[in-house]
């Protein structure tokens, strides 16, 4: 009995598993349907479809796509199955809003994949998914209507105002209102938000029952969301806290922590969550004492532990945020959502090791070290933006190894394309300020057309929002003899460069910090070269200078930055090792 026994536990400990990882998934059902309204969407002269799709400028003005990227989920749903994996972890923005149109669509093909191919689903919420803790009156003015127009689609005829002359009747329906916690968990239970009877364990941070004591009627009757609330500041407001810990199966389990902060400006209206941990760390204290709980008694258990939650917990820069600081100013490129240094050590000394986050939409490996530990913050891309990707990472006794997958073939990614080409003839004849570049309707591949979703983005927000200032226009005037001659390098030093120009070195920086070393094909390895030459003579150069104009210290902050994205931590194919008491991070070709 006692060689079984030992038997039975080095098999536990020598098991395996495969979980894949998708971020920020944005998914608006683009072909779903209203349930109080006949409204269809507007007829795809090439499909025969009605389609519930947002217009293209919409999209080149946002940090995501609201309407190719169904089109990706579906084909990395079908990679994942292909793969026979069975755990696939959404941590969250898995939803465009938390409309219940695109809640019952996510909600249609979990269950679809779920059936079909065996997989268990486990989602945590983002800032998008709720939007606010409790149900909200909302819409949006720029769905594409009939003849290209925009078509506006709201909840209640009171809050719509109309904003653009050209546009079409709004359409109401209840169906585009951003729901709260409580109706987006009534459709995702299943999703590991409440217990099932299959599941070995389950349990949230206000559960009294123990591992040895576990019953699944008592776990039900506490998973009621009325049980999961935390009382937050100044007002006491009770929000719902719906983090859990599930073991679908025997030896794994997963962590998901609802990381949304939702700080009350009064009794009724709340802060957007989109900060993240820095406001855990004085709004949700409890979360820590329980994870620590929970890391402790996964070591104990012989539990492999999966920790995710959807914003980071490192910062994402690779170092570079004081630069981005210094050059653009507070609260630029997004600085305000970079986690205080606390939050890892609050996390290291809860046990957590490795986390998954998503948030940004990038691809990044952070790393965090204080005396008493590591924490290793794995950042998962997002399918919406540049560059679209999943994680599948492999969970062992000492190791988990991560590999990367890029989805740049998607079959029916040009499906909507008849339709912007439709609003793009009516913006260039009724509104041509609003006109946007159709060289993106070119796009070869799902990944290029990221690519180009990106290159508008910066073009319409943040040469704006982020880039408005004098240095900017220097950048953007710089060619290959200019560049040269300002950062004292001969010409010739700089190979197949001779149509280079500064917009193209913003736009690569971007790519690094979008995609990081998964951009090095795409900026190709000759320009790579060009800016490591460039910027190592500059940083000789400048030394040299007595009283650096502004632009020269501007320059000197924008070679940091982009140096510092071409050398982070490896975030591809990697692997982070516990054997010995000090982890490390090897690079897997």
């Amino acid at each position: 009995m006692l060689l079984l026994c030992l038997s039975c536990k080095k098999e536990r400990d020598d098991k395996s598993y495969k979980v894949a990882f998708m971020a920020d998934v944005h998914l608006q059902d683009i072909y779903g349907s209203f349930s109080d309204s006949d409204y269809k969407g507007v007829l795809n002269p090439q499909t025969g479809k009605y389609t519930l799709a947002r217009t293209m400028q919409s999209q080149l003005q946002s940090t995501r796509l609201f309407n190719e990227n169904y089109f990706a989920f579906l084909s990395a749903l079908d990679d994942i199955a292909s793969k026979n994996i069975k755990y696939v972890v959404l941590p969250g923005d898995f939803s465009d809003d938390g409309q219940m149109v695109n809640i019952k669509g996510l909600k249609r093909i979990l269950e679809k994949y779920s059936e079909e191919h065996n997989i268990n689903f486990i989602l945590t919420t983002g800032n998008h998914d709720p939007v606010r803790p409790f149900y909200q009156e909302a819409g949006k003015h720029d769905f594409i209507g009939e003849d290209g127009k925009q078509q506006p689609i709201f909840s209640s005829e009171e809050i719509y105002k109309a904003i653009d002359s050209n546009a079409l009747a709004p359409v109401i329906t209840k169906d585009i209102s951003k729901l709260g916690y409580e109706d987006i968990l009534n459709e995702l239970k299943d999703f590991g938000f409440y217990p099932k009877q299959s599941d070995v364990y389950w349990e949230t941070p206000f559960t009294n029952y123990s591992y040895d004591n576990y019953q699944f009627s008592d776990a039900l009757k506490q998973a009621d969301l009325s049980n999961r609330n935390y009382k937050i500041p100044p007002f006491g407001s009770k929000i719902p806290d719906v983090s859990y810990l599930v073991e679908p199966t025997n030896g794994l389990w997963f962590l998901a922590i609802d990381a949304n902060v939702y700080v009350p400006k009064d009794t009724t209206n709340y802060s957007s969550a989109s900060i993240g941990y820095n406001n855990v760390l004085t709004h949700k204290k409890h979360l820590f004492k329980w994870v620590k709980t929970i890391t402790e008694r996964a070591k104990r258990l012989n539990k492999k532990l999966v920790v995710f939650s959807h914003y980071p917990t490192v910062e994402f820069n690779d170092g570079a945020s004081e630069n981005i600081r210094m050059l653009l100013g507070e609260d630029k490129m997004q600085l305000h959502r970079v986690p205080k240094e606390e939050v890892a050590r609050a996390l290291i000394e809860a046990g957590v090791k490795v986390h998954f986050g998503g948030h940004m939409h990038i691809n990044d490996t952070g790393v965090a070290a204080i005396e008493s530990g590591t924490l290793v913050n794995v950042q998962i891309p997002s399918l919406a933006a540049y560059i679209p990707a999943y994680k599948i990472a492999t969970f062992s006794s000492n190791e988990i190894e991560i590999e990367t997958i890029v989805i740049d073939s998607v079959p029916r990614f040009k499906e909507l394309f008849p339709l912007y080409k439709q609003e793009h003839a009516f913006l260039k004849n009724n509104d041509k300020k609003a006109l946007w570049d159709s060289t993106i309707l070119a796009a070869k591949n799902y990944k290029d057309y990221t690519q180009s979703h990106l290159k508008g983005l910066i073009n319409s927000r943040f040469l704006e929002n982020d880039w408005n200032m004098p240095f900017t226009q220097f950048l953007l005037g710089l060619n290959k003899k200019s560049v040269a001659e300002f950062v004292s390098i001969e010409e010739t030093a700089l190979k197949d460069f001779d149509d280079w120009t500064g917009f193209d070195m913003l736009f690569d920086l971007y790519r690094l910090r979008s995609a990081d070393a998964l951009a090095f094909d795409d900026i190709g390895e000759k320009n790579i070269e060009n800016y490591r030459s460039i910027m190592n003579s500059y940083l000789i150069h400048f030394k040299e200078v007595n009283e650096p104009s502004e632009i020269e210290n501007d320059f000197l902050q924008f070679c940091i930055i982009f140096k510092r994205f071409l050398n982070g931590a490896p975030s591809t194919n990697f692997s982070v090792d516990f054997s010995n008491s000090k982890i490390e991070i090897k690079k897997i070709k």
